[in-house]
């Protein structure tokens, strides 16, 4: 196998029609050229959607309140509630498979600015929150604090602005913690800022919200014990999904909803999201692999029939050669080694090229800055492993009928081929 005039003799019949060798590799470089770009493209879109999934507690369900569409209890169709903080304690009770429960209140988008600072204003969404809210969101505090369960207790105005809000309102190198902002006309004081764990921003509203203590928001905008939607978390080794009928079915018997409503309450599972996504990656791998497999199987067919030209053309040499006693299996070797080697450094040239390729697009987004849903699209060392073992067990299947059919020659009929 490692003997240098098989080698040599190896190159020789490569090198003798060299346009033929060149069109026959192309195929199977092409074939693996197109098999890492799309893995490298599927890689780039599952980093973007796991990148905005980053910091959120995906086995997490949302939950507010609608109409109710049945009349219930004597209680009409076509009624209005709201969640209430005894609701909260229901489910800590009645679903202990629950880690965070996050009651939520929210101002309501209207017309005309509803923060000011100074001479400064802006038209920002403000949320009632407790301090696990954090757990349940993409977002870290990037100065100061982020407001706790004393803040909660003693109902104070303090509030944590987003990074944006900041360089809307304030100057540059302006200190933020400790200043006043005029929310709805109460005034609050700034205890942090935070930041998205994302990195592909969120548009113009961006990291433009701003969170303050439930109790405090419920003083401040006169919202009793009312909730406006809740944010809920399963503890590891439990399912939000399987538990959404339960928490559904407590707060309708709490608020005296029939049980077969529908549309009373509104729920999103982003458990069950998350789920579709991640079934999304294997779908996208599944599809790079048969398509790119498709791709080189093409490419391999014709190194199989190139081999079957080149047998027929040396069919006397092939012959002369049993005719003095060379072993069959060595020349069967012989014409493997040739279709492997053919097959490998084509299939090298195609990965070479799919990384310079990869590293262009790469350049390229770090100059015109991050797409969205799209991230360094990569191949890891795994998948260029198995790429080389796919190479080698199709330059075996490319080679196996030639080698065949060349061992079956009997040398007298092949001394007679002109």
């Amino acid at each position: 196998m490692f003997s240098k005039d098989r080698w040599k003799e190896i190159l020789e019949v490569l090198s003798s029609n060299m346009l033929r060798t060149i069109a026959t590799a192309f195929g199977v470089g092409w074939g693996i050229f197109i098999l890492i770009i799309l893995l490298a493209a599927g890689k780039g879109l599952e980093n973007g959607i796991r990148q905005d999934f980053n910091g959120v507690a995906t086995n997490t369900m949302f939950m507010w309140t609608e109409t109710t569409s049945m009349a219930y209890q004597g209680l009409p169709e076509g009624r209005n509630f709201n969640f209430k903080l005894e609701d909260v304690d229901l489910l800590r009770r009645n679903v202990p498979e629950l880690r965070i429960i996050s009651p939520r209140n929210s101002l309501r988008q209207s017309v005309g600015d509803n923060v000011i600072r100074g001479m400064e204003s802006g038209q920002y969404r403000v949320f009632g929150d407790y301090p696990e809210i954090i757990q349940q969101n993409p977002i870290y505090t990037a100065h100061g604090r982020f407001f706790n369960h004393n803040d909660i207790k003693e109902k104070r105005k303090v509030v944590v602005i987003g990074d944006g809000i900041r360089q809307d309102l304030y100057e540059e190198d302006e200190e933020v913690l400790g200043t006043y902002l005029k929310i709805s006309g109460v005034n609050f004081m700034v205890v942090g800022t935070y930041k998205e764990k994302t990195s592909n921003g969120g548009g113009e509203n961006s990291q433009r919200e701003i969170f303050m203590p439930f109790t405090t928001f419920s003083q401040a905008f006169n919202r009793s014990d009312n909730v406006g939607w809740m944010a809920l978390t399963a503890k590891d080794g439990s399912s939000i999904s399987e538990l959404t009928s339960t928490i559904l079915n407590t707060v309708k018997q709490s608020r005296k909803v029939h049980p077969d409503d529908e549309r009373a309450i509104g729920f999103f599972d982003l458990y069950e999201q998350f789920n579709r996504v991640e079934s999304l990656f294997g779908a996208l791998q599944f599809i790079a692999y048969f398509v790119g497999i498709l791709v080189l199987l093409s490419g391999i067919i014709g190194v199989s029939n190139i081999m079957l030209i080149v047998i027929k053309e040396r069919t006397k040499e092939i012959g002369i050669r049993r005719a003095l006693g060379e072993n069959p299996w060595s020349i069967k070797l012989q014409i493997l080694m040739e279709s492997i080697f053919l097959t490998i450094i084509s299939g090298m040239t195609g990965i070479v090229f799919g990384a310079l390729f990869i590293y262009a697009v790469n350049a390229l987004l770090a100059s015109v800055g991050p797409v969205d849903m799209f991230i360094n699209p990569s191949v890891s060392l795994g998948v260029v492993l198995s790429a080389l073992i796919i190479l080698v067990v199709s330059g075996l299947l490319a080679g196996f009928i030639p080698a065949n059919k060349a061992i079956k020659v009997r040398p007298i009929e092949a001394l007679r081929t002109e």
